[in-house]
């Protein structure tokens, strides 16, 4: 019988930076509005886009070039924003959730008037175009469809290829072409499909004391599929 080595659960350090984000078509506008900061025309910027798609790594990259405080909707409603020391910016992620969340709703509120009132710049990230969100309170509602809506779209399969060898490169894997292309047709189109399958594939080989080959590909991922 073949020994198996356990994998450790060492957490992989996503690669967030500027230089680690593949600009395509599909991402090139949100890049280029993150590049015009500080010269934004207006207080903030909304961007949109299907889940996995790079919001947060674009956000990451502008917090970093920014020093902007961050919030996702889960935690806004219940942080102490009197408290809170807003320099230059602030994002705040899957703002989705607050459309018809009372609480929530006037905490983003809140949080816009004290970034206009200090000269700082917000971000938004949310799956849903602005429009489309049905946020309830007046106030918010006109204050987030003010805000340029940039859309960043799914990635296309040749973004997928360059993002799974830049994934298996970071983890100093050496896995050959042929199971790039056998894998990227068959993958979700979205950078959190191809992290968590580098991620499986990674800990498989290791486990298994195996190359990174097709038929390896092939197994991995009829198993994230069931």
């Amino acid at each position: 019988m073949t020994a198996r080595q356990l994998p450790l659960a060492l957490p992989h350090r996503p690669a967030l930076g500027r230089e680690d984000f593949l600009v395509a078509d599909c991402n090139q506008a949100a890049v280029a509005w993150l590049d015009l900061w500080p010269d934004w025309p207006g207080p903030g910027l909304a961007i949109h886009g299907p889940a996995g798609c790079g919001k947060t790594h674009l956000a990451e990259v502008w917090r970093a070039r920014s020093g902007a405080s961050r919030f996702v909707f889960r935690d806004l409603a219940d942080a102490a924003l009197g408290e809170v020391a807003i320099a230059n910016a602030v994002v705040v992620e899957d703002i989705d959730g607050f459309a018809g969340d009372a609480a929530g709703e006037r905490a983003l509120l809140h949080l816009y008037n004290r970034c206009t009132e200090r000269g700082a710049s917000l971000l938004l990230t949310l799956e849903t175009p602005p429009i489309k969100l049905g946020i309830v309170l007046a106030d918010l509602r006109s204050r987030i469809l003010a805000l340029p809506a940039i859309a960043v779209g799914a990635p296309d399969e040749a973004l997928v290829e360059a993002v799974l060898v830049k994934q298996f490169a970071d983890r100093q894997l050496r896995v050959p072409p042929d199971v790039i292309t056998y894998i990227v047709p068959r993958l979700e189109r979205s950078f959190a499909a191809a992290s968590r399958l580098v991620d499986a594939l990674d800990r498989a080989a290791l486990s298994e004391r195996r190359n990174i080959t097709i038929a390896l590909a092939r197994e991995v991922m009829r198993v994230e599929r069931d």
